[in-house]
């Protein structure tokens, strides 16, 4: 996912350096003020040294390396700029880690002209003067001491010799070699040369025990020379041979050569001789043919030489005798010579170098900068395919060595282009899949450029002429003067409109065609009433989407109070720009703003802490403030880029100085608080280069291009055929995209939405998937359901699912085919399935989801065998009970720093309320209390009652009491101290204080028994010691022993005082709820109703859950705001109850459920029906809307289909038929009316009855719900138009009591009514 596939490092300006490692051969070159090393045979990165590393005060000086020298002993890089030298060293504990070695400054005046190293000495030329260094530590660190300085002239050619006691110079200023003693500095030979000497390089010796002086010279002439003394004069250098063009080849065929140039090289003895010994050592080398040559070749120790002509034919000469002793007559001859294949023109270096594969040899050239495989036994056979090129780099242009600024791309991510200190760049094209870049053009001054038609073309704008040029044949301009940025937007033409903001903030659009022409077709100002603090361009991110471009935001404008505006052009150019959308964010001071075309809006604003980034969501209603994410980040974020994938799921880049996090879209989890975003990857280029990243940007198939100095890298996907991961489209598609079927949070959703059929269905399906011969799950095998299929309900399916029951039901028999070849869903299945899911892991699940889902696949069986006695709430619950256990048993706490997203959430210490109140709206609640108690291990403490929320859903005060001794017994019998303290509180409760007593008098071991025997021994009936009690509360609350103290409280009397030592003291306004439903034994409870007023619904509000507030209100006999407040802003419902809140948290409509709970209270009482009524149609159009997209961040889009098709919005009827109105007041047979009093149905289901929770006949005569008119003879009624929706309510509510009233006194029940 997201891997360096191409990287754009400049190209050598001064040669060539090679450096040989164990296991690779590093090349090395100078590029500006940077040292690049590459793989030598693959020419990947490998690192990137910059100057500034060590001279920090020269950092975007300009200044350029002007020499590079390596010591492959020492594994030494010095490179020198001006009079300044810095070292770097290969790091022998970390791998391919390069450190600061050592500098070195010379006088100002001494600019270093030529460099070389070896073993510790280093030598530097420098204007007129040579000077050799030793290298020495200091207190631990390496300094150069000066050994000696020779005057010479200015020195351009540094090489020391094998042996370290001879150096060899070249100068500038004449044609001459001079030899340097390196221990005295005296010089010690000068040998001329016909030319100037390009040049120069020592043979190593063959033989250890041998230090001979063996030097080879290239001239401009490309005759190379070898120098080596005689007996008679050991020191003394002589000339013995010489190889030029004519040595090569004969006079004959050189003359038919349309060009004399050529390049001459030696190939290294040593390099050479080692592969032609691995080649002949080979069992599987068996022709002979071939190795004679090479075993000639090694034999007779022949020195190879390479001549590559002007017209890339390539010239062996091979020279014998140069290890003879005493020296012989040289002889050389042309081994072979081969026709023009790969080289255009010499390369001007040459370097063989060993290869991975032993019989091959690496073959260097620059330039061009290429890298070769140079099959031995092939190439010395004159075989075509004996030299293949590896790599090659691309030519070099000079506006490549200035550093880069910023990038500018076509919208659809195939062109883009670099933009350069000093106003120059390139144009670049996207090729092969987004893994690799090609040079279209380039440009030596703009201020700003686009790119046009996939980066064939491009147009540029100076500010000091005003002048758009289009770089066309010939030459378009136009005069737009005081352009501040310059943009395209997609066209339908080849050529994209090109867009300009001027310092007024007036828009210039301009028109490019193939003609070639530029004209410019629109001039306006966005019609805003006030002066914007930005205009920016939106990024097109969805590349490759079918939708129309035209559809697209292309603006987006930014006022000082933080409103962002999307602008889209009017189809007309004279007609100026449309907006589109708006979005509040509250924010002032931005520093950065980026938006995508799917209106994904990222904004960057300074904060005490570092910078805040927030991502918004244009799609803002009453019900999401758009806000999908914020974070806070300590390390200044200093780049954001938008992409996406092809179905539109989002993806940003958040760049830093060093690294690029690239966050995606998160799918939204029913029992996780995970963020809306979570990073994916991360692009870290510090481990290559010290350049901080000046831009990064989004291209074509996901590829990612990011600058940094003079270097671009380009991160992609390897091909399908070369990857074994998934792609990051593919895993952003998988993190935010349509879930599978059998995706755990897609059963459990169609578990709590009542899909229980369906759930029966997929899992039968899953069975006959995975359940093979071997049980190994192939969840290729496993087809998703047709959507229709989620439309229908388990009434609709019943029939069909139990029509084989049915069948074997009335015919008491069933053919052996049936039997054999349908599955059908039962215990025995769904445990061979578990099973198999226990045993293999699913590829696309997390070992966390594959838990979950063996546990809702044996939460349905479960649940299918106990549907006749648990309701659909207990269902929900009983299913929500039974993942939390599943999750807290995995859950891994998890640390988030630096504003990293985690990717789980830890362990949670309750249920969330939610399913608290799915059990409170249940009628089987005993069983969920078994269920429950069971999860406890049978022994449930208070800490689990409170996890599961015992006190807030178990109705029966009997119950809850009865659960209150349990849970005080087992507080008791927990651990294995046996310490009455524990469950006093409770006992107290329960006004079992003789009980408690006796406890005390087994706890022999506790330093209070005597204390509290006696105490307890008395009378609390009597005003006297229910006073002692109250100061002994007072005194353990002083010593923070709370839970004791309310203890005490209760046994005191003083209910109130206990309640609020739990809500204050210790933060459980769940212990203090039970405290007063039991000792008040009602739910009517002045202090229960403190509670609810006081803490409950200030909790509520401050945390913006609605779940809460509706049980508070629930139990207050406020279910009109029950209602209202699944709906309605939370300063409203304070408004209306008259409630004084100093906090309210954010709206929490991030789940669906409150749709499946809206609809069943909507019109469950009278209460109810009042509320749903002051809720307005348009609201509740927009609240289910914001429910199908919450339901599509959670991945079941299928499920969000359902719902918004499902979902009805009736209109209440104002005219209620007369004859209907007599015959209920005349003639009232039944509860159940025929039709609907109230159409205000719930949305996925009708219910046929309401509750009464209102006193009728106190109430106020109900007015008419409309104007007096004739009924209808046909039944007709009608119907109260959208502006009228909320007068429309209120008079069918109307309707409705006044036929409650009517409804009140019902007849006795009569069965024959049904027959």
């Amino acid at each position: 996912m997201l891997q360096l596939q191409q990287t754009l490092t400049g190209y050598p300006a001064a040669g060539v350096q090679y450096l040989l490692l164990a296991n690779e051969s590093l090349l090395l070159y100078s590029s500006a003020d940077a040292v690049i090393i590459l793989n030598a045979r693959t020419l990947a990165l490998v690192r990137v040294l910059a100057f500034w590393e060590a001279f920090p005060g020269t950092i975007h000086s300009k200044e350029r390396i002007s020499c590079l020298s390596v010591d492959s002993g020492m594994k030494l890089i010095v490179a020198a700029t001006k009079s300044r030298l810095a070292a770097w060293s290969l790091s022998d504990t970390q791998h391919d880690t390069w450190r600061i070695h050592s500098t070195l400054v010379l006088p100002e005046d001494h600019n270093v002209t030529a460099l070389d190293i070896k073993a510790g000495l280093l030598a530097v030329g420098c204007g007129n003067e040579i000077s050799v260094y030793t290298l020495l530590l200091e207190n631990d660190l390496p300094t150069w001491s000066k050994k000696w300085a020779a005057i010479t002239s200015t020195p351009i050619l540094l090489n020391f010799a094998p042996s370290l006691m001879y150096i060899a110079t070249v100068s500038k200023n004449d044609n001459a070699v001079r030899l340097y003693s390196t221990t005295s500095g005296r010089q010690t030979q000068l040998i001329p040369h016909p030319r100037p000497v390009l040049k120069l390089s020592w043979r190593r010796s063959q033989a250890s025990s041998r230090d001979d002086l063996i030097l080879y010279s290239i001239t401009s002439d490309a005759t190379l020379r070898i120098f080596f003394p005689v007996l008679d004069a050991p020191d003394y250098l002589q000339l013995h041979a010489s190889l030029d063009l004519y040595a090569s080849l004969p006079f004959s065929v050189v003359d038919q050569i349309d060009s004399t140039i050529s390049s001459a090289f030696w190939l290294d003895r040593k390099t050479v001789e080692q592969v032609l010994t691995n080649i002949l050592s080979d069992p599987t080398q068996v022709d002979e043919a071939r190795n004679k040559r090479i075993k000639e070749i090694k034999d007779d120790g022949w020195d190879l030489f390479l001549r590559v002509l002007g017209d890339g034919s390539i010239v062996i000469t091979a020279v014998a005798n140069i290890d003879s002793r005493p020296p012989t007559f040289l002889q050389h001859f042309t081994l072979q010579q081969s026709q023009p294949s790969i080289f255009t023109n010499p390369p001007s270096y040459l370097y063989v170098l060993p290869n991975p594969n032993p019989a091959m040899l690496t073959l260097l050239t620059c330039p061009p900068l290429m890298s070769m495989d140079l099959a031995a036994s092939a190439f010395f056979d004159a075989q075509s395919h004996g030299l293949r090129i590896n790599s090659l780099c691309l030519e070099p242009i000079p506006e490549e060595e200035a550093e880069l600024i910023r990038f500018i791309r076509t919208p659809e991510g195939k062109g883009v282009g670099a933009l350069r200190v000093g106003g120059g760049g390139e144009i670049w094209q996207i090729k092969e899949r987004g893994t690799k870049l090609i040079r279209s053009g380039s440009w030596d001054q703009a201020d700003f450029v686009v790119v046009l038609a996939n980066g064939y073309a491009f147009a540029t704008y100076s500010k000091s002429n005003g002048l758009v040029k289009l770089h066309s044949s010939p030459l378009q301009t136009v005069l737009v003067p005081n352009i501040e940025s310059l943009f395209t937007m997609p066209s339908s033409s080849r050529y994209e409109l090109i867009l300009g903001i001027a310092t007024d903030f007036t828009i210039v659009q301009i028109q490019a065609t193939d003609a070639p022409s530029l004209t410019i077709i629109g001039q306006h100002r966005l019609p805003l009433p006030y002066t914007p603090r930005f205009i920016l361009p939106v990024d097109p991110m969805a590349w490759g989407s079918p939708r129309n471009w035209a559809e697209r935001d292309v603006l987006l404008s930014i006022s000082e109070g933080g409103e962002i505006t999307f602008w889209v052009p009017e189809a007309n150019a004279g007609k100026g720009w449309r907006c589109t959308r708006i979005v509040r964010t509250g924010r002032s001071g931005f520093r950065k703003v980026r938006c995508s075309s799917a209106k994904k809006t990222a904004l960057i604003v300074e904060s005490s802490q570092g910078d805040e980034l927030t991502i918004w969501d244009s799609l803002e209603s009453e019900f999401s403030s758009g806000l999908e994410y914020c974070g806070e980040y300590s390390e200044l974020i200093l780049d954001l880029d938008w992409s996406s994938t092809p179905d539109m799921q989002s993806i940003l880049a958040v760049g830093y100085a060093h690294r690029v996090d690239i966050l995606c879209q998160q799918r939204m989890t029913y029992f996780a608080d995970s963020p809306g975003w979570g990073l994916c990857r991360t692009i870290d280029i510090s481990s290559f280069t010290p350049f901080p990243i000046s831009d990064s940007i989004w291209l074509a198939h996901g590829s990612f291009l990011v600058a940094a100095g003079q270097q671009m890298y380009l991160f992609s996907d390897p091909p399908s055929d070369q990857r074994d991961t998934e792609s990051l489209l593919e895993y952003v598609a998988r993190q935010n995209g349509p879930l599978d079927d059998y995706h755990p949070q897609m059963l459990l959703q169609c578990l709590i939405w009542d899909k229980i059929e369906l759930v029966k269905e997929i899992i039968v399906d899953m069975a006959r998937a995975f359940l093979n011969k071997d049980d190994k799950p192939n969840v290729k095998n496993l087809h998703p359901l047709p959507v229709e299929r989620f439309f229908q309900t388990d009434q609709t399916n019943q029939g069909g699912v139990n029509k084989r029951q049915y069948k074997l039901l009335f015919n008491g028999t069933m053919t052996p085919s049936e039997g054999d070849n349908e599955i059908i869903f039962s215990r025995p299945l769904v445990t061979r399935l578990i099973e198999c899911l226990e045993l293999h892991q699913l590829p696309d699940l997390s070992p966390n989801e594959q838990a979950h889902l063996i546990m809702l696949i044996q939460a349905t069986l479960d649940i299918d065998e106990q549907r006749r006695a648990l309701d659909s709430n207990g269902l929900r619950y009983l299913t929500s009970m039974k993942s939390f256990y599943i999750l807290n048993s995995r859950a891994v706490p998890t640390n988030t720093a630096n504003g990293a997203l985690p990717k789980q959430s830890a362990r949670r210490e309750r249920l969330r309320y939610r399913d608290m109140i799915w059990a409170f709206h249940s009628e089987s609640q005993e069983l969920l209390l078994e269920a429950s108690t069971a999860a406890c291990s049978g022994k449930m403490t208070w800490s689990d009652a409170r996890a599961l929320g015992v006190a807030i859903w178990l109705n029966s005060g009997d119950s809850l009491r009865a659960q209150f001794e349990v849970i005080a017994r087992n507080e008791y019998m927990a651990g294995d101290v046996r310490d009455p303290t524990a469950c006093s509180l409770f006992y107290f409760a329960l006004g079992k204080v003789k009980l408690v007593q006796g406890l005390w008098r087994q706890a022999a071991w506790h330093r209070e028994q005597t204390v509290m025997l006696k105490f307890l021994g008395n009378d609390f009936t009597a005003p006297r010691w229910r006073t002692a009690a109250l100061k002994n509360a007072f005194a353990l609350l002083s010593k923070q022993r709370f839970e004791y103290a309310a203890a005490f409280f209760l046994l005191g009397g003083s209910l109130k005082d206990a309640v609020n030592v739990c809500t204050k003291q210790l933060g459980d306004f769940q212990l203090a709820v039970a405290l007063a439903r039991i000792v008040e034994q009602s739910n009517e409870g002045q202090v229960l109703q403190g509670i609810l007023k006081g803490t409950v619904l200030p909790i509520a509000f401050e945390l913006g859950n609605r779940w809460l507030g509706s049980w508070a209100f629930w139990l207050l006999h406020r279910r009109d705001l029950a209602v209202r407040i699944l709906l309605t802003p939370l300063q409203d419902i304070s408004a209306a109850f008259d409630l004084t809140i100093t906090e309210i948290g954010e709206p929490h409509y991030d789940d669906p459920g409150l749709a499946l709970l809206f609809s069943q209270l909507r019109s469950k009482t009278l209460q109810a029906a009042k509320g749903t009524s002051e809720i307005s149609g348009r609201a509740e159009f927009n609240f289910v809307s914001q429910m199908a997209r919450i339901f599509c961040r959670m991945g079941c889009h299928v499920l969000a289909l359902d719902l918004v098709r499902s979902w009805s919005f009736p209109r209440p009827s104002t005219a209620i038929r007369e004859s209907r109105m007599s015959s209920i007041s005349d003639n009232l047979v039944s509860p159940i009316p025929s039709r609907p009093l109230f159409p205000l149905e719930p949305g996925p289901r009708r219910r046929s009855s309401i509750m009464i929770d209102i006193d009728i006949t106190s109430l106020p005569p109900t007015r008419k719900g409309s104007p007096n008119r004739p009924a209808d003879e046909n039944g007709y009624i009608e119907t109260i138009p959208e502006e009228s929706d909320f007068l429309a309510r209120q008079a069918g509510l109307g309707n409705l009591m006044k036929s409650a009233k009517h409804d009140v006194n019902v007849p006795e029940f009569d069965m024959n009514a049904f027959f």
